[in-house]
């Protein structure tokens, strides 16, 4: 199973909205001991646990699908978990969707081209700006104080999630649960 949190590489970027899907990539990182197996073909920070891949895209959110179709070949993966921020949940949401639209995520409007929509997602919601004009600046931007209060526990849940769907194939995920709507 390939597991990829989305986000944007580089120490400006680490704190924002918009890498919500790397910091829970490093939180499962810090939990297993793993293998770092990253090639520069990957275009992204790769490592090993078991017989799952976690994958950090370094090409910025609107060429992911590129690192994760590199990926997904390579290794021969079918079962794909994507990691991502939500702006139409509030702040703390966490649930799941099977497949669907990208919303306007140009992370996931990129995956989608590069291996379908056909994946399971792991949407974190972020809530959004009050003007639509404002939702670049918006995920872009860190976490307010109030936030940062909740952000550890909330990534370490989303953490916890993965783990009981990489326990599951993602073909027992879809046939065997209703995870539209899902809120944990």
């Amino acid at each position: 199973m390939l597991i990829v949190g989305l986000g944007n590489p580089g120490p400006a970027y680490a704190a924002t909205r918009h890498n919500v899907g790397f910091m829970v990539i490093d939180e499962l990182k810090r939990r297993h001991s793993g293998v770092n197996v990253s090639k520069s073909s990957f275009d992204g920070e790769l490592f090993k646990i078991g017989n799952h891949f976690l994958l950090k895209p370094q090409t910025y959110m609107n060429l992911s699908g590129k690192s994760i179709l590199a990926v997904k070949n390579f290794y021969k993966v079918e079962d794909v978990i994507i990691v991502h921020d939500d702006l139409d949940l509030p702040f703390g949401a966490l649930r799941f969707k099977v497949g669907g639209g990208h919303g306007g995520h140009n992370g996931l409007k990129s995956a989608d081209a590069a291996i379908s929509p056909d994946y399971i997602r792991v949407r974190m919601g972020i809530d959004k700006p009050e003007h639509k004009s404002q939702v670049a600046d918006y995920v872009l931007h860190p976490f307010t104080a109030d936030e940062q209060t909740h952000l550890s526990e909330w990534i370490e849940k989303a953490a916890d999630a993965v783990e009981l769907l990489w326990r599951l194939s993602c073909t027992e995920v879809a046939s065997k649960c209703s995870l539209k709507g899902l809120k944990v």
